[in-house]
C-alpha cells in the first residue's frame, strides 16, 4: 500500500527543481516506489570537498531533499505541511568519482512529526552516509505555497 496522498511524477519532481540548490548540484529523481524515493548526485566539481572526495555536506543536501520532499507527498497538502526539525548524518565511506544513490523511507508519519532513514551509497551498493531527518508536521496558512519550492 503506497503511502502517497499526493499524486506525482518524476517528470514533476525533475522539472520542479528549476532553479534550484537541487539543480545546480545535479540532484535527479528516479524512483517514486510504494514507501520510498530514490534519487542520484553526482560525484563531481559540485558536490567534492577540496580533498577531491564527496563533502558531507552535499550528502545532507541529497538527505534533507529526498526526506522532505517525501514528507511533502506524504501528507495532505490542503490541511498541514511539513518543515524540517533536525537532520543528522553519519559519513561512512568516501566516494571521488560517479554518482551516489540515497533512498528516502519512513521510520514514523504521525500526526506532528515525521521521522525519514535516508540511506546513501555508491555505485557499488556500498553504504556512504546514514541520515535521519525529523520533519514537524504543522497546520498550513491560508497565504502559504501550495507546494514546496523543489515543486514550483
Amino acid at each position: 500500500m503506497s503511502i502517497w496522498r499526493v499524486p506525482f511524477t518524476l517528470e514533476q519532481l525533475n522539472a520542479g527543481a528549476a532553479g534550484t540548490l537541487v539543480e545546480h548540484i545535479g540532484i535527479e529523481f528516479l524512483e517514486i516506489g510504494d514507501d520510498y524515493l530514490r534519487a542520484r548526485m553526482p560525484v563531481d566539481h559540485r558536490t567534492i570537498q577540496p580533498a577531491g572526495i564527496l563533502h558531507g555536506g552535499a550528502s545532507v543536501v541529497l538527505a534533507e531533499t529526498l526526506g522532505s520532499v517525501a514528507a511533502f507527498f506524504s501528507e495532505d497538502s490542503g490541511q498541514k505541511h511539513c518543515v524540517g526539525l533536525e537532520i543528522n548524518a553519519n559519513h561512512v565511506r568516501s566516494v571521488s568519482s560517479g554518482f551516489v544513490y540515497g533512498t528516502a523511507r519512513p521510520l514514523h508519519i504521525g500526526s506532528t512529526t515525521q521521522l525519514w532513514d535516508i540511506r546513501i551509497s555508491n555505485e557499488h551498493n556500498q553504504l556512504v552516509c546514514v541520515s535521519r531527518l525529523t520533519m514537524a508536521v504543522i497546520a498550513s496558512r491560508p497565504d502559504a505555497a501550495k507546494t514546496p519550492e523543489v515543486h514550483r
